[in-house]
């Protein structure tokens, strides 16, 4: 197989290790698109021979020489360029969120529909043996019809803050955390219910980040961005990009060519997202959803609970008990499979017995095993998988809208409708 990849950030590195190494049998990188030549010609050193490479006014071009297209531009983006590969007759892998916004969702469904290409969503969450084994109980009816679920999740000020430092913190292009990151946590509710959502109500601010929650708590005379700035090194909210080669040159060294800033402060003027957010949603299978995410939590994880007709199910996720403030300067911290304190936990609640420690098999590699397995999944073929982990566009489109229909709900203060089946917005 050919594989063009369209966005040469951070995120492109999983598959351009996995294509040049344990997966370099399944096919061949053959062009890059981006708008930016450093990075561009990182990668090319990265493969280790001349990749063509493309702007994105030569995407159409570029997909001339690929049988299939990783897509992991800005999200914005995504729905343009999923939607001109299948109209090509591409394959498409592209990177959660699918899109942004309903008209995004509805784009893709009319270009996957008509096309006789594959489009496959990189859920990598699904994949993680503790959410593995939690879809396993409620396939098996271990606690019978769910009733509720209650998901609580935490980033901390490593992985949180690093959403108000870049493109993220632009409500336009990313869809806030409602969409870039908790359609992660939408589609394992989708996927662990096998149900889709019918409405959604939310609340949502901006309370920690940002110039105004600054000025507020005395925080005065903030920079602009990191790199230079007198506190860097001091700072735990100056990331300093110099200090990761990988992120100096993905980053740094491009500023050049388009101006974009990997190290705005999280404190600065131009934030869009919120940082705490409440979303209560409702399913076609009459079971609710409580969920929270919050993003300056000082350590990060989950937890989420399943009440039912026969017991409840929990699982706790520790990622990351807590950071040191210079551990927050260093990039290299930034990832949360540094945290040597990390742990999970999964305990079946049936009623009338004793509660039950659910064993969570790991594997290696990144998420427990799961990236690995997630690849596997995308360049071997999913196979017979009795779990269904592999997500087409129609799982991409229901854990958007839920993102989607939640930024809606924050902006008009009425509860979204969605239509049967949970793919499009109920009034379009």
């Amino acid at each position: 197989m050919r594989y063009g990849i369209a966005g040469l950030g951070h995120r492109a590195q999983m598959y351009v290790g996995a294509l040049t190494g344990d997966w370099s049998d399944t096919g061949e990188i053959v062009a890059f698109c981006d708008t930016n030549q450093t990075r561009m010609d990182y990668y090319n050193e990265l493969v280790g021979r001349p990749v063509p490479c493309f702007g994105p006014d030569d995407f159409a071009a570029m997909l001339e020489l690929c049988d299939a297209v990783i897509i992991t531009t800005v999200d914005a983006t995504h729905a343009a360029y999923v939607c001109a590969a299948l109209d090509a007759g591409k394959h498409v892998i592209v990177e959660k969120p699918l899109t942004t916004d309903a008209a995004g969702c509805a784009a893709i469904a009319a270009a996957a529909e008509r096309s006789t290409a594959s489009l496959i969503v990189t859920f990598n969450y699904r994949y993680s043996p503790r959410n593995s084994a939690v879809r396993r109980l409620l396939m098996d009816g271990a606690i019978g019809e769910v009733t509720s679920v209650h998901f609580e999740w935490a980033l901390d000020t490593i992985h949180g803050a690093d959403y108000f430092r870049r493109w993220h913190r632009d409500k336009a292009i990313s869809g806030g955390l409602l969409v870039h990151k908790s359609t992660h946590h939408f589609d394992l509710v989708n996927w662990w219910l096998a149900a889709a959502a019918r409405s959604v109500y939310a609340q949502g601010e901006l309370r920690f980040y940002g110039a105004q929650n600054a000025k507020a708590r005395g925080m005065t005379a903030r920079p602009e961005r990191a790199h230079g700035a007198p506190e860097l090194g001091s700072d735990p909210f100056l990331l300093d990009l110099s200090a990761d080669p990988r992120l100096k040159r993905l980053y740094l060294d491009a500023e050049h060519e388009d101006g974009y800033l990997r190290d705005r402060d999280v404190f600065s003027e131009g934030i869009t997202i919120e940082d705490n957010m409440a979303v209560l949603v409702r399913y076609d299978s009459g079971a609710m959803l409580t969920y929270s995410l919050n993003a300056h939590a000082p350590h990060e994880g989950y937890r989420v609970v399943f009440n039912g007709t026969g017991g409840r199910i929990e699982l706790e996720v520790c990622e990351r008990s807590w950071t040191s403030p210079h551990a927050a300067i260093d990039p290299s911290a930034s990832s949360k499979e540094h945290a040597a304190d990390s742990w999970e936990r999964l305990t079946l609640h049936r009623h009338w017995q004793q509660p039950g420690e659910i064993p969570i098999e790991q594997g290696e590699g990144g998420h427990g095993g799961g990236d690995r397995l997630l690849l596997n999944d995308l360049f071997r073929g999913a196979g017979d998988d009795p779990l269904a982990r592999q997500a087409g566009y129609v799982d991409g489109i229901r854990s958007v809208l839920v993102g989607a229909a939640a930024n809606e709900s924050i902006r008009s203060g009425r509860a979204v409708l969605l239509a049967e089946g949970g793919t499009r917005m109920a009034d379009s």
